[in-house]
């Protein structure tokens, strides 16, 4: 990546005359003032990558509609995309790299619960916001006893992205209700993210009058799932669950259509992706994703996002969380503008004083984005509550039920 612009020892801005086109295919326009960095996290190859592709490019067009239209006077701002993989270790290294960078003002990301945990005490420690457009594990805001005991862990992390604990009572409630299964087969990845939201669907299932047929652990990275097809065939199973990414996913269903088991697989947002169809071709006709918010393409807002996005042939899929990511950008940006306001104008000479201003300003957002109102509770939760079931029908994803969870 390219190296944005020079500080004092001190942590003091340079003021840089900018007007380059970055690496990450964002234009950036301006004839001088201070260039502020905002980096950005997630899986840009390998596992994950079309959907961290997406975040990656919504948080560039958020970042290029500020400097095209001068929402913070002066400033001019750049992403700095890294690729975490998928892995904690790297997602931890990236989050050194970027707090290290003393013209960086906040983080969008990462993808991957698991490798949020690895982040989270990194940005705190030097007092920088982190935002991710789609971590779903409670714990990250609302700590370890989150089901009992609610305590934020750090004030620096927020999301755009609303929890597991919504999204798997959401799935569940439609399984058994929508649906009309009563007996599913659980099955998740060993992940953060994917063994937690098995986990409450599990539950809530049960707690509807489901019954859970039986259950079952994979790895990521596996492609054979013979025996997991053959466990499930002989549960006599309606419906298989499974927590975890559309790598393994698009396997599964693949295998255990071509195994004679005729039954929809339902999953959460990790496996609302169009490689998922692609990859499982017809045998994910019928299977079913839970996604956080609504269609982005049913967004007015969304549609001069969508019709750029295209227009500059990103790669990815922007349909999960780029607009999430969208707007967990423009709220940084945000943040940086209330800071120079509250500073007469001027950006903060010291660094550390700004990223502070910046995760204060960021915790009291309220502004309409093009995934509807951001907004953040005591935790740093989104206050955006809105989920989507989409089912696989005639080769791509449709929308079969929007709204919120009850977890009366």
């Amino acid at each position: 990546m390219v190296i944005l612009t020079s500080v004092f020892a001190t942590g003091a801005l340079t003021l840089t005359a900018c007007g380059s086109r970055d690496d990450s295919g964002g234009d950036s326009e301006g004839g001088g003032g201070t260039t502020l960095t905002i980096g950005v996290d997630a899986p840009l190859s390998g596992e994950n990558s079309t959907t961290g592709l997406g975040i990656q490019y919504g948080a560039q067009i958020a970042v290029d509609d500020a400097n095209k239209n001068k929402l913070v006077p002066g400033v001019t701002f750049k992403l700095k995309a890294y690729d975490d993989k998928a892995q904690p270790a790297t997602g931890q290294s990236n989050a050194t790299t970027i707090t290290g960078d003393k013209t960086a003002v906040g983080a969008v990301g990462p993808l991957n619960s698991g490798v949020a945990q690895t982040m989270q005490q990194v940005f705190a420690s030097a007092n920088m916001v982190q935002i991710s457009p789609s971590n779903t594990n409670p714990e990250l805001t609302q700590g370890k006893n989150w089901q009992t005991d609610k305590k934020r862990p750090y004030k620096t992390y927020f999301r755009t992205a609303t929890t597991d604990e919504l999204q798997g009572s959401f799935a569940a409630d439609y399984a058994y209700n929508g649906l009309k299964k009563k007996k599913v087969f659980v099955v998740d990845d060993k992940q953060t993210y994917g063994a937690g939201l098995a986990k409450i669907f599990n539950e809530q299932f049960k707690k509807l009058g489901g019954t859970v047929a039986g259950t079952d652990h994979v790895n990521t990275g596996d492609k054979d799932f013979g025996s997991l097809v053959t466990k499930v065939k002989n549960s006599g199973a309606d419906l298989l669950y499974y927590g975890g990414q559309y790598d393994e996913s698009s396997l599964i269903t693949k295998q255990l259509k071509g195994g004679g088991v005729k039954i929809p697989l339902f999953g959460g947002d990790g496996m609302f992706a169009s490689t998922y169809i692609e990859t499982a071709g017809t045998a994910s006709e019928g299977d079913l994703a839970t996604a956080v918010g609504v269609p982005a393409d049913t967004l007015p807002a969304a549609k001069t996002f969508i019709e750029t996005y295209k227009s500059k042939g990103y790669k990815g899929d922007y349909g999960a969380y780029g607009a999430y990511s969208y707007d967990a950008t423009t709220a940084i940006i945000k943040a940086v503008k209330a800071a120079v306001d509250a500073n007469s104008g001027k950006v903060p000479s010291d660094i550390n004083a700004l990223r502070s201003s910046v995760v204060d300003a960021v915790q009291k957002s309220d502004f309409e984005g093009i995934s509807g109102k951001v907004a953040f509770d005591q935790y740093g939760d989104t206050t955006n509550k809105q989920l989507t079931v989409y089912q696989v029908t005639k080769g791509a994803w449709k929308a079969v039920k929007t709204g919120t969870a009850d977890l009366g």
